[in-house]
């Protein structure tokens, strides 16, 4: 029997696609540092765990399809923390993670042979919802030089077709660390309103801004353009809460919120412990927030700064979520990825030091044109400063002794 062509044409993702690897190099007794993928360190705040220590409900049955109602206001009142006092419940739309929303989108504003304009390099797994739903991504190329921010107009219009339908984006940037200005944000306004399209807004980083960067939400044109933006969110990020699986499709669209309705209906429920869970958020001190962004843009600092000194490696300073691109010395990426988890150890440990490596996510998986960013590999700095430095150091020997 033959499965289906669309199934074997879903990409594997270049975040997981090495962790059989990794998950061997253990087995061998080696330390492995994870900067493959956003799963930060940090503790989720207590007020959420607490759900976890006070839950009475048995059975745990199924939740609303569109979420349940205390997790719809405490969105809510978050959302209007953030200056958007016209969100109501009946603008968001609760989901399995922000992956959901993502893939929610897609299929909402796009038919199959549909296209969608991504800026190159861009949040990879947007290749796997796409595919599933037969939708075109097509990329515009952004480049190291001016740390990812978008080219001019006239470029991104070369690339629309009568078949595109939406631009997908992600700001504060995964995998880039790019913050669009106003500016970038007010061009794809432009865009939606001259070309008739959706405007996609993955905004799952907002928090995490660097150097007094500001976050310009698409939320501030929803009201201009109430039919044309969707608003993308996770809780996955902002409460280092990746587990609980909470996301959230917003927009003022009534055809696409009761569309994505009728899909949450077919599949169920988010579920209950994660809807009550992610319910506490509004329990959870500003001062959490603050302290996990001064974490992150000290880390950011540390990483920049440590990669800056390995001779041959590059990358724009990171401006915000917690990730880079950085360029290596090396001809593919992905075999160098691959190295490090099978080959490579520290050759100063001796026999009572433990062995150690990292992983990296290789960064062609992260481009839609063929041969982009064979040299190239994704950091997500979610390990402690300490860690960090000592990621840094083997990152050092490991180009040091790939090269020879």
């Amino acid at each position: 029997m033959k499965v289906s062509a669309r199934l074997k044409d879903v990409p594997a993702s270049p975040i997981r696609k090495l962790v059989p690897l990794a998950q061997e190099a253990k087995k061998q007794g080696v330390k492995v540092y994870h900067f493959n993928i956003g799963d930060p360190d940090i503790e989720t705040p207590k007020e959420m765990i607490e759900v976890l220590h006070t839950w009475k409900q048995n059975p745990i049955g199924y939740a609303q399809s569109q979420g349940e109602a205390p997790l719809l206001d405490a969105l809510k009142t978050y959302y209007h923390g953030l200056g958007f006092p016209f969100i109501t419940t009946g603008d968001i739309q609760v989901t399995v993670g922000g992956s959901e929303a993502i893939s929610w989108a897609l299929f909402a504003t796009c038919n199959p042979g549909d296209e969608a304009i991504v800026f190159e390099p861009f949040y990879a797994n947007y290749n796997s919802y796409a595919t599933v739903h037969g939708v075109k991504l097509v990329p515009v190329t952004t480049s190291s030089a001016n740390g990812f921010h978008i080219p001019g107009i006239a470029v991104i219009e070369k690339k629309i077709t009568g078949k595109t339908r939406a631009i997908l984006f992600c700001n504060p940037n995964n995998p880039t660390g790019t913050v669009y200005s106003r500016q970038e944000i007010e061009i794809f306004v432009r865009l939606a309103q001259k070309y008739n399209l959706f405007l996609l807004s993955d905004e799952v980083y907002r928090e995490y801004t660097y150097d007094g960067v500001p976050h310009v939400s698409i939320l501030e044109f929803m009201e201009k353009l109430p039919d044309r933006v969707i608003m993308l969110d996770s809780l996955s990020k902002r409460y280092s809460a990746c587990g609980i699986r909470i996301g959230a499709l917003v927009s003022k669209n009534r055809d696409i919120m009761e569309g994505v309705l009728r899909i949450g209906q077919g599949r169920l429920s988010a579920g209950l412990v994660d809807q009550a869970i992610a319910s506490r958020l509004t329990n959870v001190p500003k001062s959490y927030l603050s302290a996990i962004h001064k974490e992150f843009e000290a880390r950011r600092d540390v990483l920049y700064e440590g990669l800056k000194k390995i001779k041959g490696v590059t990358l724009p300073k990171p401006e915000g979520a917690f990730y880079t691109i950085v360029k290596l010395p090396v001809n593919d990426a992905e075999l160098f990825c691959q190295w490090l988890l099978t080959t490579f150890r520290d050759p100063s440990a001796n026999s009572e030091d433990q062995a150690e490596t990292l992983m990296l996510a290789p960064a062609a998986g992260f481009y839609a044109t063929p041969d982009s960013g064979k040299n190239e590999v994704r950091i997500a700095y979610v390990l402690n400063t300490k860690a960090l430095k000592r990621s840094i150091e083997l990152l050092a020997l490991a180009l040091k002794q790939y090269s020879q």
